[in-house]
C-alpha cells in the first residue's frame, strides 16, 4: 500500500471516527460526512489516473453531485431544526416525535 492510499484510508476513518463519537452537534455530524465525501471524492478521482482507465473518469463527477445534494439536503435539516427545536443538539431531535 502506498502512502497516498493510507492517507486517504486515514482521513476516511478518521471521519467515520469523529461522526462516531463527537455526535453532540448536527453541524459536526455534517462536517464529519463531508469530510469523509470529500476523501471519497480524492480517491476517486486519483483511481483512475494510477490504473490508466479512461472510461471512469466521470465517477468522480458523479460522487461530487451526490455530496453537494447531500450538503444541500444536510443544511436544510439543520436550519429546519434549529428553527423548531431552538439549538442543533442531536439529543433533542427525536425520531419517534412528530
Amino acid at each position: 500500500m502506498s502512502l497516498l492510499h493510507l492517507i486517504f484510508y486515514s482521513a476516511f476513518t478518521l471521519s467515520g471516527l469523529g461522526l462516531a463519537f463527537h455526535r453532540t452537534h448536527l453541524i459536526s455530524a455534517l462536517l464529519c460526512l463531508e469530510s469523509m465525501m470529500l476523501s471519497l471524492y480524492i480517491a476517486l478521482s486519483i483511481w483512475p489516473i494510477e490504473n490508466q482507465a479512461a472510461s471512469f473518469t466521470l465517477t468522480p463527477v458523479l460522487m461530487l453531485a451526490f455530496s453537494a445534494c447531500e450538503a444541500g439536503a444536510g443544511l436544510a435539516m439543520l436550519v429546519a431544526s434549529t428553527r423548531t427545536h431552538g439549538s442543533d443538539h442531536l439529543h433533542n431531535l427525536n425520531l419517534l416525535q412528530c
